[in-house]
């Protein structure tokens, strides 16, 4: 018989086949008590105690069915997860490690704004670093020969007392770009024929590749040929100076005009100044004219005062009076003109000595030094630096020149005296 002792009392109980059957509920599970009555008359098959069970389980579930569950304050919560808890949680033995958490990616870099040029131009950026070409001709004082042969260690250049390093030395020979500037005024006869002599004479020294132009001046300034190789222009233009109109010359007008035009030519630029060097209404100063010089690069002005022949007789018999002052100043004004650009001056007196200056000119032209530095100082400021060119040896001691005979030579360093700084917006 089934243990009956623990059937909760509010059960049926149901008799069927001799038999009596008990039902509970227990946790959630049907408790089934069976108990058959002390009958040895009756036997009880297997098949009917299988059909007893099976009643049973039938009558249990249409029993429990009408009944409510139990409350919810009975049943005991499930603990609730964390979801913070990043570190591993218990459950049952188990080790359950936290999910983790993934990162945002980070946001990505702002693109960068492009800036176009105004209509698609293109632009370059330039860094000038200064530096210095100097023309230098070295020329024996007796012969004007010029000296080949230097190196870049002969040449010691001084600027603004500060010694500068010589990186390279080249000879030019090239042709030539010159404007002849002849004074043509009637005041006298004698001058106007040394003018023309002296043209001449230059004129024939011209080479196929050379460019001369032609201008007159007196009290204003006259183009006569622009600048050309065609030797029978040149003569045409110098054959019609016949005769002149004004007395007065303005020789600083004409020459400060003719520098600003050079300026728009390119390369190295040549001035023949032939002239008496007197200045007489010209509304340009002497100190301009100067500051115009230094202010005008990649010019040689040569030049050759007329008259010497009228000037030396009038000087013996005391002749001109006053005016011998104006031509002694005239003069130094010339040598200052050539001077400061690295040219020549001359003043001959016979015109017999004009085929040899012009070969000097020539000899100095066509025939020179450049050096090239850079300056210690790099300051664009638009100042203007003074430059001084000697030769040393190789002790650093100067320079001494022997003939075939070993008698020692002079010689001549010619250069510009400065230059002037470009300035930053050059």
């Amino acid at each position: 018989m089934l243990s009956t002792s623990n059937l909760n009392p509010r059960l049926k109980i149901r008799n069927i086949l001799g038999a009596s059957i008990k039902m509970q509920q227990r946790n959630g599970a049907i408790e089934v008590a069976i108990s058959f009555f002390k009958t040895p008359e009756r036997v009880v098959s297997r098949l009917a105690i299988g059909a007893l069970i099976l009643f049973a389980f039938a009558a249990a579930s249409g029993t429990w069915a009408q009944q409510p569950p139990p409350p919810a304050a009975q049943q005991a919560p499930a603990p609730a997860a964390n979801p913070d808890d990043s570190g591993p949680v218990s459950n049952d033995g188990a080790i359950v490690l936290g999910k983790k958490k993934e990162e945002a990616p980070p946001p990505p870099a702002p693109a960068e704004e492009k800036t176009k040029n105004p209509n698609g131009e293109i632009y370059s950026l330039r860094v000038d670093v200064p530096i210095v070409n100097l023309d230098v001709n070295v020329l024996l004082d007796r012969t004007h020969d010029f000296v080949p042969g230097l190196k870049a260690g002969n040449f010691l250049v001084v600027e603004d007392g500060v010694e500068q390093e010589v990186q390279s030395v080249r000879v030019t020979k090239t042709p030539i770009t010159a404007v002849m500037l002849l004074e043509f005024a009637a005041n006298n006869w004698y001058f106007i024929q040394d003018m023309q002599n002296a043209s001449v004479s230059f004129f024939r020294t011209m080479q196929p590749e050379d460019y001369i132009a032609v201008e007159t001046y007196d009290m204003r300034s006259h183009i006569l040929t622009d600048f050309t190789n065609n030797k029978d222009t040149i003569a045409q233009a110098l054959s019609s100076l016949m005769m002149p109109t004004f007395s007065e010359t303005n020789e600083f007008d004409a020459l400060y005009e003719t520098l600003d035009r050079l300026t728009r030519v390119d390369g190295r630029k040549y001035i023949l100044l032939i002239s008496d060097g007197r200045d007489t209404m010209s509304r340009i100063t002497l100190d301009q004219m100067l500051a115009k010089i230094k202010a005008t690069p990649n010019v040689t002005i040569f030049t050759i005062s007329t008259g010497g022949f009228v000037r030396e007789m009038s000087d013996a018999r005391g002749g001109f009076g006053s005016r011998h002052m104006d031509y002694l100043q005239a003069d130094n004004q010339m040598r200052t003109f050539a001077s400061m650009t690295g040219g020549l001056s001359y003043k001959p007196i016979f015109q017999g000595e004009l085929p040899d200056i012009f070969s000097q000119i020539n000899e100095s032209i066509r025939n020179q030094y450049v050096l090239t530095y850079k300056p210690t100082n790099p300051k664009n400021d638009g100042t203007y630096r003074k430059v001084k060119v000697y030769l040393v040896d190789n002790e650093g001691k100067p320079l001494k020149m022997q003939d075939e005979k070993g008698k020692p030579q002079k010689y001549s360093v010619i250069t510009r005296d400065g230059y002037r700084a470009k300035l930053p917006v050059d």
